[in-house]
C-alpha cells in the first residue's frame, strides 16, 4: 500500500510539474526555462533541507518549540561557522525561500532582492571547504534576462509565478528520504526536458533505466564500494543511480564526475545537493576530462558509469602531447580526430581499479570499425579488458533513435574470454521512446552475471576466435538472432500457387463468357 501511495505521490507530483513548467514558460525556449524551474526549486530545497537540520539541533538541545524561519537575522549569525563546516553553506532566516516568497508579490525590487540572495548563499561558502562546490551555482538562474519579460515589472511577476508554483508542490517530509521527491522531481525536470529538446537536451540526459543498468553492472556481487566516477557526468544521474543501488552510505568515499559544458556543470552539483547528497561525499569538476583530467589525484575509482558523447571531436594527434599521456599511450595509436569514442574509454580503462569495473554506453560503430579504433580494440583484447559487450535496444536515448551498446571493462577478469549479449529485443515501447523495463533490466544483468551461453541471447568468444574476426566486438557478429519467420513449406506452397492459378485461368474464362453474352444481347 504504502509503495502504492508513494506512486500516486509521484504522478500528482509529475502533473504539477508539468502544467507549471507549460504555464509559465511563455515565450522561454524550454531548455532555457529548465534552468529557472531547478533553479528555484534548488533554492526551496537548500532553504528547507538548512531549517531541518537547525531545527533538529535544537529540539535535540532542549529547545522544542525552536523553529529557524522565525528567528532575527541578527541572532542566527551565531550558529553560521558551525553550520557551514557542516552544511557546506548558510541562509539568513530572512533569506530563507518561504519567508522569500511570503514578501515576494509586493517586492518591487523582487529581481534584486533574489539576486543578492543568491549572491550570499554562494558567499556563505567562501574561504570553506565548500567554496568550489557552490561556487556559480545559481549562475544559470538570471532574474534578470529579458528571457523572463521585457520589463522589470513583467519578470518580477513571472519569478513571482515561479515561487508560488515550487513552493506549493507536494515535497513531502524531510525526515522520510524514501520519497525523495525533490531528487525525483529533478529527475523528471531533466527528462521532460530533454524529450523536448531533442537532441540538444538528450546529449545531457540518460534515460534512468539505463543509468540504473549500467551502476548495477558495475556493483554486481558488492554491496558498497570506495567511490564512483563518470568523465562525461551531464547532469549527474548515472551517478546517483548509485545511491539507489547500494545506498548513498555505502558509496564509501563519495562520487566523482567531470563535464565540460558549463550549464550542466552546474545543474550536476544542484543534483547532488537534491538527492541530499552533503558538499564532502560529491566532487563535480568543469572541464575538457580528454585534455584536462580534474581527478588524478583520486583516480583509481571502483566504479566507473559513463554516456559519452558520441563521435564527437577532439585534438588527438593534433596534440603531440597526447601520445605520451599514460591514458592512451598504452595502445600505441590515439582515437581519430573526428571520433572521441575511444578516447573516452581508455581514459575510463586508466583510471579504473585492478578490482573495478566500468560500464560505457557506445556508439556502435566503435565496435567494429577499423584503423586507429580497430587498433585500441586490438589493445583492449589482448590484454583481456574487455569484460562484456551488451546491445542495447534502439531508440532508447533522447536526440538519437540510433541502438547503442554497453561496453564493459575489467582489470581482473576470471577467464580470457568476452560475453555477448543480445538486449536488443528487450524493450517496451512507451510513447515515442523505447523503455527498458525493471525486468528487462533483470534478465540482462542476469544473462551477465551467469556468464553463460544462452541461444540468440548470449555466447562467450575467446579472444583468439576475436582476433581472428579482425577484432570485430560487435554483437551481432557473435550472437544469432532467432529467426521468427514462419516456417514454409515449399512443396504445399507451389502447389497452392498453382490451385490459384487454375482458378484464375477458371475466372477469367468465366468473365470473358459474361462479357460475350452481354455484348451479344446489346446487339
Amino acid at each position: 500500500m504504502a509503495d502504492a501511495t508513494k506512486e500516486a505521490q509521484r504522478a500528482e507530483l509529475h502533473k504539477t510539474i508539468w502544467r507549471i513548467a507549460n504555464d509559465l514558460r511563455g515565450s522561454v525556449d524550454g531548455w532555457d526555462f529548465k534552468s529557472y524551474v531547478l533553479g528555484i526549486l534548488f533554492y526551496r530545497f537548500v532553504s528547507e533541507n538548512l531549517t531541518v537540520y537547525l531545527n533538529d539541533l535544537e529540539v535535540a538541545a532542549g529547545d522544542a518549540d525552536f523553529d529557524y524561519t522565525k528567528l532575527s537575522d541578527s541572532d542566527a549569525e551565531f550558529g553560521r561557522k558551525d553550520t557551514v563546516a557542516e552544511k557546506g553553506f548558510y541562509i539568513l532566516p530572512s533569506e530563507l525561500f518561504v519567508n522569500v516568497r511570503k514578501r515576494a508579490a509586493q517586492d518591487e525590487n523582487l529581481n534584486e532582492t533574489l539576486a543578492a540572495i543568491f549572491k550570499n548563499i554562494e558567499g556563505s561558502a567562501s574561504g570553506t571547504d565548500s567554496e568550489d562546490d557552490l561556487k556559480g551555482l545559481f549562475d544559470d538562474l538570471d532574474v534578470n534576462s529579458s528571457k523572463l519579460g521585457n520589463t522589470v515589472d513583467k519578470r518580477n511577476k513571472k519569478i513571482v509565478g515561479l515561487l508560488d508554483a515550487i513552493g506549493d508542490l507536494p515535497l513531502g517530509n524531510f525526515h522520510d528520504h524514501t520519497i525523495d521527491l525533490f531528487g525525483d522531481a529533478y529527475e523528471y525536470l531533466m527528462q521532460m526536458y530533454a524529450s523536448q529538446a531533442g537532441k540538444s537536451g538528450g546529449e545531457y540526459y540518460t534515460p534512468q533505466e539505463v543509468s540504473e543498468l549500467l551502476a548495477r553492472i558495475t556493483v554486481a556481487g558488492k554491496t558498497s564500494v570506495n567511490k564512483v566516477y563518470d568523465p562525461a557526468v551531464g547532469s549527474g544521474s548515472l551517478l546517483l543511480k548509485f545511491a539507489k543501488v547500494l545506498g548513498k552510505d555505502n558509496v564509501r568515499q563519495g562520487f566523482y564526475g567531470q563535464e565540460i559544458n558549463l550549464t550542466t556543470y552546474n545543474l550536476a552539483r544542484i543534483n547532488m545537493f537534491l538527492h541530499d547528497i552533503n558538499y564532502e561525499k560529491f566532487d563535480i569538476r568543469h572541464g575538457d576530462t580528454l585534455t584536462d583530467p580534474q581527478h588524478e589525484d583520486d583516480e583509481p575509482f571502483e566504479a566507473i558509469v559513463s554516456n559519452p558523447p558520441y563521435s564527437i571531436k577532439w585534438e588527438g594527434d593534433a596534440n603531440p602531447l597526447l601520445i605520451n599521456d599514460a591514458r592512451y599511450s598504452p595502445a600505441g595509436v590515439l582515437a581519430p580526430k573526428s571520433k572521441a569514442d575511444l578516447a573516452f574509454t581508455m581514459h575510463i580503462l586508466s583510471w579504473l581499479a585492478v578490482n573495478g569495473t566500468a560500464a560505457i554506453v557506445e556508439f556502435p560503430g566503435v565496435l567494429y570499425r577499423g584503423g586507429a579504433e580497430q587498433k585500441i580494440r586490438k589493445y583492449l583484447v589482448d590484454n583481456n579488458y574487455v569484460d562484456t559487450v551488451i546491445q542495447l535496444p534502439p531508440d532508447l536515448f533522447f536526440g538519437t533513435t540510433i541502438a547503442t551498446c554497453i561496453l564493459v571493462l575489467k582489470k581482473s577478469k576470471k577467464d580470457n574470454s568476452i560475453l555477448f549479449i543480445d538486449g536488443s529485443s528487450e524493450f517496451i515501447r512507451n510513447g515515442n521512446k523505447n523503455k527498458l523495463t525493471q525486468h528487462h533490466q533483470d534478465k540482462i544483468l542476469d544473462l551477465f552475471t551467469n556468464r553463460k551461453n544462452v541461444e540468440h541471447f548470449s555466447k562467450l568468444v575467446s579472444s583468439e576466435d576475436i582476433a581472428a574476426n579482425d577484432y570485430n566486438i560487435a554483437v551481432s557478429s557473435y550472437v544469432e538472432q532467432e529467426d521468427l519467420r514462419e516456417a514454409v513449406d515449399i512443396d504445399e506452397l507451389n502447389a497452392e500457387i498453382a490451385r490459384i492459378v487454375v482458378r484464375q485461368q477458371q475466372l477469367r474464362a468465366s468473365i470473358d463468357e459474361i462479357v460475350a453474352d452481354l455484348e451479344g444481347s446489346s446487339l
